[in-house]
Formats: C-alpha cells, structure tokens, sequence
C-alpha cells in the first residue's frame, strides 16, 4: 500500500484495487472508505507511520457498500474502536445482513470487472459490529463540519462528503480519474447510470478545489471546473 500526502491533513492509502482517505483534525482523524479485505491491519501500520495510534481514528465513513471500499472496515474498526458510518440505504449490505446488488454492467465493462476481480481475495469480509446509518444533509464532526450528500447512481446509498470549509470533496464512485491519463470521467461499475450522471452533475455544482476519487489520482487544484466539464458532456 502506498500512502501519499495530498495536504498537510490529508492522505491517500492507495491499494492495489481501490484507495481510501486520512483527514487529521488535530490529533484525531477520520477515514474516508477502508479498502479491500484484509485491508484493515495495513491501514493500522500507515496511520502508525504518519504518527499516530489507530485509536485516533475516531470515525470510518464509507461512500458505498462494494467490497473494495468496505472489506478492511470490520477489521479497522475492531483494531481502532472508530465509528463506521454508512448512508442507511446501503448500511444492511456492510453489516451483511444482506447481500448486495451486482452492478449493471456496461458490455465493454465486463473484461475490465473480471481483470479487478481476480485482484480481490474470494472471501467474505467481516462485518463490522454496528454500523450508524446517515442520509443526504447530515453534517459529520470532522473538517469543519463534512456534509453528506447522497449521491445514488453507483449503488442506491452511495454518498459523497463535502468539507466546504476546506473546499475539498470526497466523491466515492459516483466520479474517477482515468487510469490511462488522470481525466475526469464518470464512474463505472453501477446500477444505474443516468441515475450516476444525474448525482455527478450535482456534485458539479459544489465549489470544490480538491476531488478525491474512489478509483485515480485527485484532483488538488480546480476541482470544480473538472467536475463541470464531464457533467456537461456526459
């Protein structure tokens, strides 16, 4: 795993599928999606080398339930006792009381899915013990006041965080940056396309200056011009 500084209270951890997010408030921190299974006891060991305990994560607030943003949540959180958070809609899928549903998949997606696939270990995660369940307009105690947008389209709970304190934006799946040249692109992988296009063009709307994705490289200056460009094309 990689860990990368974006701002002096901001990391990225990047896995080999997927990334989540490090936000200091002070001595307390915030993760923003957990990774693949397994993923928990390298989260431990990155939040160690910035300097900390894994106690001083308070909270994990996870933008959807895929397996790639929430199977090192059961583990972190019984290593830390943080808070995992999830918008209600999709909190049954990671408490795994229920399975979720696959994704709709593009035709020219389904090579790109199987080759991610075979990157993510054939086991189910373990839960965590509880989840808090938010919805569209909460506003979370980290960065300032981090607002919850529900943004459904990649799955129908997915959610993105907005510190408009700080100008920067955490957008789960709903948007990425290309692997092949860091562009701004639509996510893929969904349930419901149009519906992600009309959630993108939402988040467009935002003054955001930095956009960190689920999938890609940030986008640390002028977010939200990016973000207008892809809704008025897609």
């Amino acid at each position: 795993m990689d860990v990368i500084e974006l701002l002096p209270r901001l990391h990225l951890l990047r896995f080999p599928v997927g990334q989540a997010y490090l936000w200091r408030d002070a001595e307390e921190l915030t993760l923003i999606d957990a990774g693949a299974i397994g993923a928990g006891r390298a989260i431990a060991e990155a939040v160690e080398e910035l300097g900390h305990a894994p106690g001083d994560v308070r909270r994990i607030v996870l933008t959807h339930f895929h397996e790639d943003h929430v199977g090192g949540a059961g583990e972190f959180a019984a290593l830390s006792g943080a808070e995992v958070l999830a918008h209600h809609l999709d909190a049954p899928f990671v408490r795994g009381e229920l399975p979720g549903p696959s994704p709709r998949f593009e035709d020219w997606e389904l090579p790109i899915h199987a080759a991610v696939a075979e990157h993510l270990p054939d086991r189910r995660p373990v839960p965590p013990a509880a989840v808090t369940g938010v919805s569209d307009g909460d506003v979370l105690d980290f960065g300032g006041g981090a607002r919850v947008i529900h943004v459904p389209g990649h799955t129908d709970g997915s959610i993105a965080l907005f510190l408009p304190e700080h100008g920067v934006l955490f957008t789960g799946d709903t948007v990425a940056a290309s692997p092949l040249d860091g562009s701004v692109m639509p996510g893929v992988f969904n349930l419901d396309r149009p519906q992600l296009l009309s959630s993108l063009r939402r988040l467009a709307e935002l003054e955001a200056e930095v956009a960190c994705f689920g999938h890609g490289d940030a986008v640390l200056t002028g977010a939200a011009t990016a973000l207008r460009e892809v809704a008025a094309t897609a």
